[in-house]
């Protein structure tokens, strides 16, 4: 992989594939460029989206039970972390909550990798 910075002041960071040709990648940044308010790049990027218009449904069968899974622990700084990201994406609009809802799934919390591992 390989970062290409887009934008004013080149602050927008894009990660590349290597196989790309000196063409191929000219091509996409120049496609990025061109469109990169088309981008979420941050949170406060992607505010006022409404739900409906990028809202998922599963459909499934009639005789289907609604679950309600335990939430599973986590230790006290990953609380912290993902209390913080949660109200972010609700402060943004990415998530809103659902009191009605007969599901429950615990949160899966997938930590990233340090940049350095790339």
């Amino acid at each position: 992989m390989k970062y290409v910075f887009i934008g004013d002041k080149n602050t927008l960071p894009v990660i590349l594939a290597k196989g790309l040709t000196s063409m191929q990648e000219e091509k996409l940044v120049k496609l990025l460029c061109d469109h990169k308010t088309a981008i979420g790049w941050t949170l406060a990027d992607i505010k006022g989206i409404s739900p409906s218009m990028c809202m998922h449904h599963i459909l499934l069968e009639d005789n289907t039970k609604p679950t309600r899974e335990m939430q599973r622990r986590l230790n006290l700084p990953m609380i912290e972390v993902v209390k913080a990201e949660i109200l972010k994406m609700l402060d943004a609009g990415v998530i809103y909550p659902i009191t009605d809802s007969k599901w429950l799934a615990p949160i899966l919390w997938c930590p990233k990798r340090p940049e350095s591992h790339w």
